[in-house]
């Protein structure tokens, strides 16, 4: 991790007039095609839900758009971000979740879907404050696998140096020959523009697409 030197940084005008906003979050949601995806998931007997996690979180730490951060008016950058997950309780008659946090090791994709499984079921309390105590080096990411939705918001603090990224996806569902997945992306527009989003999107889709 590493701090931003502001005064000289290319997206210092743009920082400081976003900064400012009461409310500087902004959220774009998307389809995307999972065909190729979860054929390969149900091949190799995944889970899709912890597949996609490592999926989303391999390809944001391929670039430094989503590794910005703020703390108290400064920016840092950090070097890996690592999920931080909803997960239903294994006890499915009180439809609570759990958050669930573990650290992003790139061994591959099936390797993190066992550990993802593990870590979330020998945790027993609902939210681990303990893991979340002082980090920003994380991505917010909950499913909502019962509604294919069109539009999303977030729970949030109007604390405008919470800049943690949140991504969020729906149920898949059959449009022709093609398996599309509702997707959200919401971030802090002191550090990312609509660019940086699609940019983002295309890159996470062609690794959908490419996984072998």
């Amino acid at each position: 991790m590493k701090y931003v030197d502001i005064e000289n940084w290319k997206r210092k005008e743009h920082f400081a007039f976003f900064y400012k906003m009461d409310y500087p979050q902004y959220n774009i949601c998307m389809d995307l095609d999972v065909t190729h995806f979860l054929a390969f998931v149900k091949e190799k007997k995944m889970s899709f839900y912890y597949a996609m996690i490592y999926a989303v979180t391999e390809v944001i730490n391929q670039k430094d758009d989503f590794k910005y951060r703020i703390r108290d008016g400064k920016v840092v950058l950090h070097e890996m971000i690592h999920p931080s997950f909803t997960d239903m309780s294994a006890n499915q008659e009180d439809d609570l979740f759990k958050m669930v946090t573990i650290d992003f090791q790139e061994e591959g994709i099936e390797a993190f879907q066992q550990m993802a499984k593990e870590t979330s079921e020998s945790q027993q309390v609902y939210f681990d404050s303990e893991k979340l105590i002082g980090r920003d080096d994380l991505i917010y990411i909950t499913c909502i696998p019962w509604i294919s939705f069109t539009h999303l918001s977030h729970t949030i603090s109007l604390n405008r140096n919470e800049s943690v990224p949140r991504i969020s996806w729906g149920k898949y569902y059959k449009n022709g020959e093609k398996v599309m997945l509702p997707f959200s992306v919401q971030v802090h527009h002191a550090l990312n523009d609509g660019i940086h989003v699609g940019k983002y999107i295309e890159r996470l889709q062609t690794y959908l697409n490419e996984i072998i």
